[in-house]
């Protein structure tokens, strides 16, 4: 188009993409503040123990749904998009304090605290005084829930199949670990939030035990004398390695150079068919590298984040691939999902996607 960059197009079309996946997610909000339930069920549903797995499934994805109404900007002036954030914070912080296992073996409720403590902090400067002392409040009492429901091994999974004893039996799993080291690094900087330093050198050694010398990540410890196992190959870690170099990073680590996230954002880019092959297959794990949906909008996501450690000129290449693959796998109903998961995996894809996409404007 004359007089029109490639660029400026792009830009153009990620706002309207980002605007039709807010206005889903407020078509999508249930009456009560909340996103996602129970219903939309399939022939092989993901291992839930009511209530507590599905109090723990809707509360993280009404986290992540709030977090990407705010990150869009949508919010910033009277109008739909506010009324939903609204009533998403009401029951966030409503609902978000009694969340909790499910039973003693799945300890979903992990995901939960970890972008619960995300949304809080995306709703920390919104508020006043009063309201922020209780928003810390809620994030201490988040960390104090994973504190609880750390492995044994330090850092967070959640299964246990083991012991299923009080604090968690099984080995942490890597990019459970890098989520809520991530969601720590975002609350440091709060005032009156609390962080145990010995929770948070346990959580970064078990992700430093589980990364191979290529920056791939095991899955799991579980799976430590297993490194050839295809999920714990390059192919399978793809969208892991992301949050795993991210979370590293942010938090310090030297080896996790700019060389490294430019080399993994790459690999994303070059090998993005070994994620999408396994996008809206109905059974976990059954695809090549025993990838599974649920990692696709996971891991670009975390690729996003891992934009904002370079500089712009090196961003901006892997800025626009994110923005066009994602732009290009928007669903007509401005959603975007991954996994068939009762009905939260719209609006947490679409969550991830919006937040992703804002995280590639310029």
């Amino acid at each position: 188009m004359p007089g029109i960059s490639l660029g400026a197009e792009i830009d153009e079309s990620l706002e309207k993409s980002i605007q039709d996946g807010v206005e889903f997610l407020i078509a999508d909000q249930n009456p009560n503040g909340s996103w996602g339930s129970a219903r939309q069920t399939k022939g092989l549903n993901i291992y839930a123990p009511a209530p507590g797995a599905h109090d723990a499934f809707r509360c993280a994805v009404t986290a992540m749904s709030v977090s990407a109404l705010i990150e869009s900007g949508a919010c910033e002036k009277p109008g739909p998009a506010a009324e939903s954030l609204a009533k998403g914070t009401e029951y966030l912080l409503r609902y978000l304090p009694k969340v909790r296992r499910a039973d003693a073996t799945a300890i979903y409720n992990v995901w939960t605290h970890a972008y619960g403590i995300q949304a809080l902090v995306d709703l920390y400067p919104r508020m006043d005084p009063k309201q922020q002392e209780r928003v810390v409040e809620l994030i201490n009492g988040q960390i104090d829930r994973l504190g609880r429901y750390e492995s044994v091994d330090g850092g967070w999974g959640y299964y246990d199949f083991r012991a299923k004893t009080a604090r968690p039996s099984s080995s942490a799993i890597s990019f459970t670990t890098a989520t809520v080291l991530v969601a720590f690094h975002e609350a440091r900087e709060i005032e009156g939030v609390i962080i145990p330093e010995p929770m948070l050198e346990r959580a970064i050694d078990s992700i430093n035990r589980q990364r191979k010398s290529d920056h791939s990540y095991l899955y799991g410890e579980y799976l430590k004398a297993r490194p050839l196992y295809g999920i714990n190959r390059p192919g399978g870690s793809l969208g892991r390695s992301q949050a795993c170099n991210y979370a590293l990073r942010i938090w310090g680590d030297d080896g996790i150079t700019d060389e490294v996230v430019i080399e993994w954002l790459q690999r994303l880019g070059d090998r993005n068919g070994w994620l999408d092959i396994g996008r809206k297959r109905p059974v976990p794990h059954e695809t090549w590298f025993a990838v599974a949906g649920y990692f696709f909008y996971y891991g670009h996501f975390y690729a996003a984040c891992n934009l904002e450690l370079l500089s712009e000129k090196e961003a901006e290449p892997y800025r626009e691939m994110l923005a066009t693959l994602l732009m290009d796998l928007q669903e007509k109903d401005g959603s975007w999902w991954d996994f068939p998961f009762y009905s939260y995996h719209q609006p947490y894809g679409t969550a991830f996607a919006i937040m992703s996409l804002t995280r590639c404007r310029k």
